[in-house]
């Protein structure tokens, strides 16, 4: 198993920044991919960004905003949102897997692993 702290979530307004963190611990040599998916109230669970095998991909909505990192030696992926929109408000969850295909990396159910959520407000 694997497990997965976020922390960094807090309330922003238009145009700041926040930078959002994810531990994970465990089985960490059985998981090739961390990434970040965000979910509205009354919407889906959508894709943000996510890191595998070294590679990044990110959602077309936060593309040149947002940077995913990660830390190999803390086993920690790191989320740093610029230029936030009242439209990034949501609960951001970090979640993890083994992925090898690019194709999959958008789906929320290839992820085996998934942490509690961190709210992020942004105020207009």
């Amino acid at each position: 198993q694997v497990q997965l702290v976020e922390s960094g979530g807090g309330l922003v307004q238009a145009g700041g920044s926040l930078r959002l963190s994810c531990a994970a611990s465990g089985r960490t040599f059985s998981i090739n991919t961390l990434g970040w998916f965000r979910q509205a109230p009354g919407k889906e669970r959508e894709f943000v960004a996510t890191i595998s095998s070294g590679s990044t991909y990110y959602a077309a909505s936060v593309q040149g905003r947002f940077t995913i990192s990660r830390d190999n030696a803390k086993n920690t992926v790191y989320l740093q949102m610029n230029s936030l929109k009242p439209e990034d408000a949501a609960v951001y969850y970090c979640a993890a897997g083994w992925i090898q295909s690019a194709t999959s990396i958008i789906n929320s159910r290839t992820y085996n692993y998934w942490g509690q959520g961190t709210q992020v407000t942004v105020s207009s």
